[in-house]
């Protein structure tokens, strides 16, 4: 029998330290908040933003960096090392590629989030371990939450440092602590004259952590849920990597063990306040992980042109396989997802730099949506490739091949539905914004630890909402606009109306038939968050394939075959969520995967050599303080 991992009352601090971590505040409008509640703001998305960043001085950069990686960045090689060539990164050094973000008075190029994403696709389309070492770096590592956070001294010493080329990197998973801050056990104790701190604890998993100067830390008060973010040098006394770690792709990422014993830290290398460390990070994540549904936009381009030209290439049965149906119909949804992807993704960039606008369920559903989708196009990839797309790289070029790495793109690409929020987490951070409204509004009615009395005089006010909102869901039907100027993709943008009201009123009913328990109704949760990036993915497409119209694009015509051809999928599939919300297995499925959790069909694993597993031997432990260093760089 597998014992419990948690207690209930672990549970609740878990839930109390996260929920404490979150930006209460909605800053601005949200697209996607909106169509939570039941209303299309077309106008958040439409007129879309269609010009890219036509500014000289970024274009004649953005032309040196691509001649750079044509010229200097050899995938395969750097694949093979496992390691970044010095050169490449003396290349980026003076490229000021370290300082894309990093705002000009300090000495960077001043980038904005558009730009940016401009330069992580192109650099998505080349190569995935020098993608990570930058994106790592720019968009979680130390030049965002200083820039955002830090003091004007701490950045007038540090960024122009990080401009020209000091490498960054952010610490904040541990061993026994992943998306559960609660658990962290890295502590920061400060001094009694309170001009230091005292960091001691290790890291796992930080990304640039062998090859990084500079570090963004996470840690705790020794007696407290306080949790503080600190910039730390790596080569302060105390700091040691003791482990370099290596992965079924990226091969060449820098990624480390880290160990803090007795570190002193300057108090003023304190980034904000104590006890904002989360509020920090998560709000670093917001815009940080728009670096990767970028980045994968890039990797599907060039997945989409290897596809195309083999599938013309490559004769089966008397013609070109890409003229068999079954090809062909492969090859229809990667063009339409890789056109929606680009949506969603040039939209979040935008949306970013927008005043008055709040990211943070756009770029959780752009790099959820995205990464998913990217994983599915590169796996088809393969599929059409057939055997020289599983023949590694090497292997094609000694046969006298043309050497296109696709199993190398298949095992970078995997990590992307785990790199800075898992899907899994997306989901649930999704779910949780969606439901903040209704939480602010009737909370109290689902929080079993309220008094009655406080329900009972929350009542009238709950009452009055409801009375208003769920009625209005359905009478705007009544009267919903018809979209004209799209055209043939009106229709479409009609049933995005549509299924946002719908989806509006499955949250609430959710809520009313769950109550407190809504949140252990993952599977629940998990189809209304896909419905929501489903049609923002939709209505991206469609405005985009509009605004390229409006424009008088020559490819105009196509991309709104494109977007048609994406959203008459992407109706079926949110069809077939809606479905499945009331009319599942979830019930009978998480009673067998718990049967199997408690050891009840480990009868079915007999008859393999086996792998001599325990519970207690696969449960992680924290590290031992004297681990043995390993040289850094």
């Amino acid at each position: 029998m597998a014992e419990p991992r948690t207690r209930p009352d672990e549970i609740s601090r878990s839930r109390e330290v996260a929920e404490a971590a979150r930006d209460r505040e909605w800053k601005g409008a949200g697209f996607l908040r909106d169509l939570f509640l039941g209303r299309l703001d077309l106008g958040l998305v439409d007129p879309y933003p269609l010009a890219r960043s036509t500014r000289p001085a970024f274009l004649e950069w953005l032309a040196r960096f691509e001649r750079f990686l044509r010229e200097e960045v050899d995938p395969a090689a750097i694949d093979e090392a496992e390691a970044y060539p010095p050169a490449v990164l003396d290349g980026l050094r003076a490229l000021g590629a370290f300082g894309m973000k990093v705002p000009t008075e300090y000495g960077g190029l001043g980038f904005d989030q558009v730009e940016y994403g401009q330069v992580m696709q192109l650099l998505g389309s080349h190569d995935a371990s020098v993608t990570a070492l930058l994106s790592a770096h720019q968009s979680i590592g130390v030049p965002q939450p200083l820039e955002r956070f830090g003091s004007e001294e701490l950045k007038r010493r540090y960024l122009p440092r990080i401009a020209r080329g000091a490498i960054s990197a952010f610490a904040l998973t541990e061993t026994v602590v992943g998306s559960d801050p609660a658990r962290l056990t890295t502590t920061a104790r400060r001094s009694a004259d309170g001009t230091h701190y005292l960091l001691n604890g290790s890291k796992l998993w930080c990304t640039n952590g062998t090859i990084a100067e500079l570090l963004v830390v996470m840690a705790r008060g020794p007696e407290d849920d306080q949790i503080s973010a600190f910039l730390v040098e790596a080569a302060w006394p105390g700091v040691r990597v003791t482990h370099a770690l290596h992965f079924m792709g990226l091969r060449a990422i820098s990624n480390a063990a880290l160990q803090f014993t007795d570190v002193r830290i300057p108090a003023g290398n304190l980034i904000g306040a104590e006890g904002r460390g989360l509020k920090i990070a998560l709000s670093t994540l917001n815009t940080g992980r728009l670096a990767l549904p970028a980045a994968v936009v890039g990797g599907a381009k060039s997945a989409l042109e290897l596809s195309r030209t083999w599938a013309a290439a490559r004769v089966q049965w008397g013609q070109e396989v890409g003229r068999h149906q079954a090809i062909s119909l492969k090859l229809a949804r990667m063009a339409a997802v890789t056109f929606a992807m680009e949506a969603v993704s040039d939209l979040a960039q935008s949306l970013a730099d927008r005043p008055g606008y709040d990211i943070r369920l756009e770029a959780a559903a752009a790099k959820e949506w995205n990464t998913v989708q990217s994983w599915r196009l590169l796996d088809e990839a393969m599929q059409i490739r057939g055997g020289r797309g599983y023949e590694r790289e090497g292997s094609l070029r000694a046969r006298g091949e043309v050497a296109v790495g696709v199993e190398r793109w298949l095992r970078d690409a995997r990590i992307n539905l785990i790199f800075e929020g898992s899907s899994e987490i997306m989901h649930l951070f999704m779910a949780r914004e969606a439901v903040d409204r209704h939480l602010e509004v009737a909370g109290l009615l689902v929080d079993p630890r309220a008094p009655l009395g406080r329900k009972l005089a929350a009542l009238p006010r709950v009452a009055a909402f409801y009375a208003r909102w769920y009625p209005g869901l359905w009478l705007r039907g009544l009267v919903a606009p018809r979209h004209a100027r799209f055209g043939a993709l009106a229709t479409h943008l009609r049933f995005v109306e549509r299924a946002s009201r719908r989806l509006a009123r499955q949250v609430f009913h959710g809520m009313v038939a769950f109550g407190a328990g809504a949140e252990r109704r993952q599977g629940f949760l998990f189809r209304l968050v896909d419905v929501a990036d489903e049609l923002f993915a939709m209505s991206a497409t469609i405005a985009r394939a509009e605004a390229l119209r409006a424009a008088g694009a020559p490819e105009a015509a196509a991309a709104r075959e494109l977007a048609d051809t994406f959203c008459r999928a992407s109706r079926r599939a949110v069809a077939r969520l809606f479905r499945e919300l009331w009319s599942n297995d979830d019930g009978a499925a998480d009673r067998t995967g718990r049967a199997v959790l408690e050891g009840r069909h480990a009868w079915l694993e007999r008859g393999g050599i086996g792998l001599g597993l325990t519970v207690e031997a696969l449960r992680p432990r924290i590290p031992p303080v004297e681990a043995p260093p390993i040289t850094r760089g």
